[in-house]
């Protein structure tokens, strides 16, 4: 993981729709990027989903939310249009960003071992850096628990 106060790599990505998104366009406020193993699969359909059912209250204190996965921009599209995710989730085929996350690597599931994408979550703050950082997140409340954590980083 990332540490907090660690500059977050910039990146540049496709969302589901084919449109280029980098994180710098993103300067001067906070950006929540999670990671996600796979698209349209129990666990990333409950987190997405909860990030969909918070993205006002994330829209009202000026976050963007930004999910990254490593399925390719075909896969997104559909599963945005299915869940009407509000947000851009973006395609990282080669796990190069995930990577420079400290969230993609070996992963065993069913007795098979892989490279995939680890679910972990990273705030971005105004100036770039990491300001929270979740490692190995359960999907279930996360977007509310990001929500609170955001409301004490702008209390202080």
């Amino acid at each position: 993981m990332l540490d907090t106060g660690e500059a977050a790599p910039d990146f540049e990505l496709p969302d589901q729709n084919g449109q280029t998104v980098s994180l710098s366009e993103f300067r001067g406020e906070y950006v929540v990027v999670y990671f996600y193993p796979r698209a349209d699969t129990p666990g990333c359909t409950t987190e997405a989903c909860g990030f969909r059912d918070s993205y006002g209250a994330f829209e009202e204190r000026g976050v963007t939310v930004l999910g990254i996965s490593d399925d390719p921009v075909d896969d997104l599209e559909p599963f945005a249009a299915e869940y009407d995710l509000p947000f851009a989730l973006l395609s990282d085929e080669d796990g190069s960003v995930a990577t420079a996350y400290d969230s993609y690597g070996e992963k065993k599931m069913f007795g098979n071992t892989f490279d995939g994408v680890f679910r972990n979550t990273y705030v971005i703050g105004p100036e770039g850096d990491v300001v929270l950082a979740y490692e190995d997140v359960s999907p279930e409340g996360h977007a509310t628990e990001i929500l609170d954590d955001i409301g004490d980083l702008s209390d202080a």
